[in-house]
């Protein structure tokens, strides 16, 4: 394996070069090249900067200290490995400082229970907006475009979608995204994690963002499917999808802060349908928990709108003045058309301290019962056993 690394100093730049007979990964660092090889390398900490685009594998080394001072982009065909109880800075610069694992490459970050892997601020005192986030782009279908033709992400300019439902961006598991949502390419706000286009091949399980300033996760379509996800403190919506999101949501926890927006906002397309790939955001979602700051706030916990079908189980909502907002003209924004489809709906359900529990603003007739069965019958998903040790509460 060879890889060149160019380091300027000053005025005068100096060109090292590092070749192995294995096929172990390389690490790159301020001073020097390493051969991780299990055993070999370096085993004095040290600070290691990560930015740029790479275009080989990139191992993180638990030996040592990582730090993301600007864009880091996985290429196609690369991964980048983190091994559990990682903790990776970012520097608080707010604007394009995020990772981005393009079109097929990968990420294999796979923290544990008491060992969960972190993104956050190297900032003294972190605070929301202070970096990017993660984001993951595969070729999964999205209805922004038809058949194998991609969209491009407001981050990064990458791009994403395709026809691979089964695609494989990678393993998050036991993985927290902290103080993200800086604005990135001088304009665009990055979310704590961002799949684009993700496909279910991709190992999701137990993610948290904490105290982002844009959205918690958004799903900009694919299929991906997500277990337990925890969203704490987002300022803008905590959990958001688009372009024909399909994939199934299982044990999700919602906590607003003082700053915030919708719990679920929720798209069936993004902006415009009429050259999409005919079919709305569906997507499955298992025991829902959203808890807001009182019914007297004058706040919504889930909005429905363009044309977005789901089915909904187990939801408890509390602390809301509305728990479901349906919103969207009959015709090309159908959002009712998918309650009287039963496209659109919800099984079992619980309101606390909640003043109305459906608001019907989509221009269809139906009733509260038409879209909402098994009133007071839902339980709070158990974030007290499965979001302890590993979350920021």
């Amino acid at each position: 394996m060879k890889n060149n690394l160019i380091l300027g100093l000053a005025a005068i730049a100096m060109l090292f070069s590092c070749t192995s007979d294995d096929t172990s990964d390389i690490i790159i660092n301020d001073n020097s090249v390493t051969n991780n090889n299990g055993g070999g390398g370096t085993t004095d900490p040290q600070t290691i900067f990560l930015s740029g685009t790479y275009t080989e594998d990139l191992t993180l080394d638990a030996n040592n200290t990582y730090k993301i001072n600007g864009s880091l982009i996985m290429a196609s065909g690369t991964t980048l490995t983190i091994p559990a109880c990682m903790t990776i800075e970012a520097l608080s610069s707010g604007a394009d400082v995020y990772v981005a694992i393009s079109q097929g490459a990968k990420i294999i970050a796979n923290g544990t229970a008491d060992c969960p892997i972190v993104f956050t601020s190297d900032a003294s005192n972190p605070a929301a907006g202070d970096w990017g986030g993660l984001i993951l782009l595969g070729r999964a279908p999205i209805n922004s475009v038809t058949g194998s033709a991609t969209s491009t992400s407001e981050i990064a300019s990458l791009p994403y979608g395709g026809t691979n439902e089964a695609d494989d961006s990678g393993i998050l598991n036991y993985v927290r995204v902290e103080y993200s949502g800086g604005a990135a390419d001088g304009q665009s706000e990055n979310n704590g994690i961002s799949f684009y286009g993700v496909g279910n091949g991709t190992v999701v399980n137990y993610i948290q963002t904490y105290e982002g300033k844009d959205d918690g996760v958004e799903f900009f379509g694919g299929t991906v499917n997500v277990n337990y996800v925890s969203v704490v403190n987002a300022q803008d919506d905590s959990i958001d999808w688009t372009e024909g999101y399909t994939g199934t949501i299982t044990n999700a926890y919602v906590k607003h802060g003082a700053s915030h927006d919708k719990g679920i906002e929720a798209d069936g397309y993004n902006t415009d349908f009429s050259n999409a790939g005919g079919y709305f955001s569906k997507p499955t979602v298992n025991n829902l928990t959203i808890i807001g700051n009182g019914s007297a706030t004058g706040n919504e916990a889930i909005r429905l709108r363009a044309g977005t079908q789901g089915i909904f189980t187990n939801v408890y909502i509390e602390g809301f003045e509305e728990g479901f907002d349906l919103d969207g003209d009959a015709g090309d924004n159908p959002t009712g058309a998918g309650v009287l489809s039963d496209d659109l709906m919800v099984t079992d359900a619980t309101f606390v301290d909640v003043i109305l529990k459906m608001k019907n603003d989509t221009g269809e007739t139906f009733t509260e019962a038409d879209f909402i069965s098994g009133d007071g019958n839902a339980t709070a998903t158990d974030y007290a056993t499965w979001g302890a040790n590993w979350t920021n509460q």
